[in-house]
């Protein structure tokens, strides 16, 4: 059995919360995301409660595995539209910068070229310093998408640490050439 799909997911005031059949919708001041489970996975919703429960049908190893993912992304949605979700990357690098301009994220970390990221819909980019980026939005599979692909075009390196890092991100820092 799961531990984490038997946990049942509490939703707060000012989220509607609604199950039609294997499809889920939650919508919250933030925004609206929908889910279709897989089969073998059920929700049900008690408005007088404001409770959702996920079940499962049969109880084999695969099917269990999907009944605590399942969960767990349904109680992300619910977190999301309600207080949503953030990442912060810092820039490290003697001249890196960042900065928005409308749609448009651009990065200025060592290439030959500016590279001009196009902000997804559905996120929010803002940079609060030149080398401080901050993504956030309600879903929070496409935040950690987008957090990862910006990091993506100027890694941090293991010899001075300079590029693009999650803020708490550990480095593996290597030992350059010894005289």
């Amino acid at each position: 059995m799961s531990r984490i799909g038997k946990a049942p997911i509490d939703v707060p005031a000012g989220v509607s919360f609604n199950v039609d059949g294997l499809d889920i919708s939650v919508e919250g001041k933030l925004g609206k995301l929908y889910h279709r489970l897989p089969e073998g996975i059920g929700c049900q919703y008690d408005p007088s409660e404001a409770r959702a429960l996920v079940s499962i049908v049969s109880n084999d190893k695969p099917m269990n595995a999907l009944w605590g993912l399942s969960r767990s992304i349904v109680a992300n949605m619910v977190q999301g539209v309600h207080e949503g979700y953030k990442k912060t990357l810092e820039i490290i690098g003697v001249g890196y910068k960042a900065s928005t301009n409308g749609k448009f994220l651009a990065l200025y970390v060592g290439h030959s070229h500016d590279i001009m990221y196009p902000i997804p819909a559905g996120i929010t980019i803002k940079c609060e310093k030149p080398t401080i980026i901050v993504v956030s939005g309600c879903d929070k599979q496409m935040v950690g998408q987008v957090a990862a692909q910006i990091k993506g075009f100027r890694p941090p390196e293991p010899y001075k640490g300079k590029g693009i890092r999650i803020s708490g991100e550990f480095v593996f820092r290597k030992v350059g050439k010894k005289k």
